[in-house]
């Protein structure tokens, strides 16, 4: 068998479907900068899939560039973006988002589960010197869905936290790198987890659901979106050729694809972490979507890796991911793997 792709689900490849929008989509000429029909009815696409008739959607080619993008629209340069302190836009992200928004500040919160909760939310909000200019003000509450550590938060807990931050003028936004698999996992609808909630703006993923280099930021605040018109520009995120991205996120939308695909992810999961559990590997916490963080002794992971099973070591954590192409025969293989090499 070929070495087991568990580091990323970037690492995965393009699904079939996209690849093929691709091609359809390369077939004549077509108006530049997203003036094209493909675009357009992506747009329409976004409004029925999030059950937003004022929906408005802009594809860029990275993760990092939707969310400093997105976040951008939301805060002033004096303000400030409350966050989980393990999100990716505060640890991952080179500075990103203080880039682009010219000069806001990352605060990054507590909280069990790698969630923010409402009572450390609160407190973050009950310290801050309102209106005085030595401090910056908070703007944005950005949550990570599901968070960089596979866990989850509920409609609930959103609606909860939308709520708080509301009672302080704060906007919302969603950082959905695997917005997929939290929608999956949770048997929600994607209107329920975001503007049903509050949320404001959703970075929607798809590069690591089977996409190629394409991502989008999905807008429900008019006053968000006619900004991003002028920073994606502003910051060489109009493609000219935006057909191309438009047609994958197309596709990914279309019945369902990206909940499909990331529903398969899950369950691969699912089935990792119950064969781990049964050998006795403790993980932190269980797998809710598609990652997992296993404590496996360094002699332990060494073995695992010469099994040519791959996956990345983060702090003393072996961190696996599945994805769309996971297959069960890889997820019994890899818990076989882990299973002699504990022996």
């Amino acid at each position: 068998m070929p070495p087991i792709e568990l580091r990323s689900d970037n690492a995965a490849s393009v699904t079939p479907e996209i690849l093929q929008a691709v091609l359809t989509a390369n077939d004549g000429s077509a108006l530049a900068y997203g003036g094209d029909e493909i675009t357009a009815r992506l747009e329409s696409l976004v409004r029925e899939v999030f059950e937003h008739p004022g929906a408005r959607v802009f594809p860029v080619t990275s993760g990092t560039a939707a969310n400093a993008l997105s976040l951008s629209a939301l805060c002033p340069p004096w303000g400030s973006v409350l966050c989980h302190q393990t999100a990716h836009i505060a640890n991952s992200e080179g500075g990103a988002t203080s880039l682009l928004t010219g000069g806001a500040v990352m605060v990054g919160l507590a909280g069990d589960g790698y969630r923010i909760t409402p009572r450390t939310l609160q407190a973050a909000l009950d310290s801050i010197r309102w209106g005085d200019p030595h401090h910056s003000q908070p703007a944005v509450l950005s949550l990570t869905q599901p968070t960089d550590f596979g866990t989850l938060y509920s409609v609930a807990e959103i609606e909860a936290l939308v709520g708080i931050a509301r009672s302080r003028d704060l906007r919302v936004h969603v950082d959905g790198a695997r917005l997929g698999n939290a929608i999956a996992a949770l048997g929600c609808t994607p209107a329920e987890l975001t503007w049903r909630t509050g949320v404001d703006v959703v970075s929607l993923g798809a590069t690591k659901n089977g996409a190629l280099s394409a991502e989008a930021i999905v807008v429900f605040d008019d006053r968000a979106a006619d900004e991003l018109v002028y920073r994606t520009k502003r910051s060489g995120h109009v493609t000219s050729k935006m057909r191309f991205q438009s047609a994958q996120l197309l596709a990914y939308l279309t019945d369902r694809l990206w909940l499909r695909n990331a529903a398969h992810a899950n369950a691969r999961m699912a089935e990792l972490g119950a064969g781990l559990e049964r050998l006795g590997v403790e993980l932190v916490g269980s797998p809710q979507a598609n990652l997992a963080f296993a404590a496996l002794p360094d002699e332990v992971a060494d073995r695992l890796a010469a099994a040519d099973v791959l996956f990345h070591r983060l702090d003393g954590l072996a961190r696996f991911v599945t994805s769309w192409e996971t297959s069960a025969e890889e997820i019994a293989a890899v818990v076989a793997a882990v299973e002699s090499a504990l022996s």
